[in-house]
């Protein structure tokens, strides 16, 4: 099967915090963060091979700059950045506005798999066209061994 080459794609995902998202100290709980920003990393994978066959490897980090509090709408910004033979990396940002600094940001790696749950080949190569996404596809790319 020949490689289907695709520039790195924003995908959009939304979420409004609510009480029962909170932590004890009245911030967006971080579990709850997690579950919502593999969901998006997942999203933007399923945009490109069968959502079937991608499971979670590794979130690599999620790094929280600013706390969250009840009532704000977050914007799950993701994108895929990487594509080995069977992995596929996203980076995700979540932030309130347009124009707005990350209030969380990271990488996740999902592999693609057989129905025996076995690595795959995709036969996605991701080609990064602006200097930000470049520079994704190095980070990304220095991610794979650690």
């Amino acid at each position: 099967m020949e490689k289907k080459i695709v520039e790195p794609k924003v995908v959009y995902t939304t979420r409004l915090v609510k009480s029962e998202d909170l932590n004890h100290h009245g911030t967006l709980f971080a579990g709850r963060t997690a579950k919502w920003f593999v969901e998006s990393g997942f999203i933007s994978a399923a945009k490109l091979v069968n959502p079937k066959g991608i499971v979670c490897l590794k979130i690599h980090g999620m790094y929280f700059t600013k706390p969250v509090a009840a009532g704000q709408i977050l914007k799950f910004v993701s994108k895929i950045v990487y594509a080995g033979r069977s992995s596929l990396i996203s980076y995700i940002q979540v932030v309130k506005d347009e124009g707005d600094e990350p209030l969380v940001s990271g990488f996740i790696t999902f592999i693609y798999v057989d129905e025996q749950t076995r690595p795959t080949s995709h036969n996605i190569e991701i080609k990064p066209l602006t200097e930000e996404d470049v520079a994704l596809h190095e980070q990304a790319k220095a991610l794979r061994n650690k």
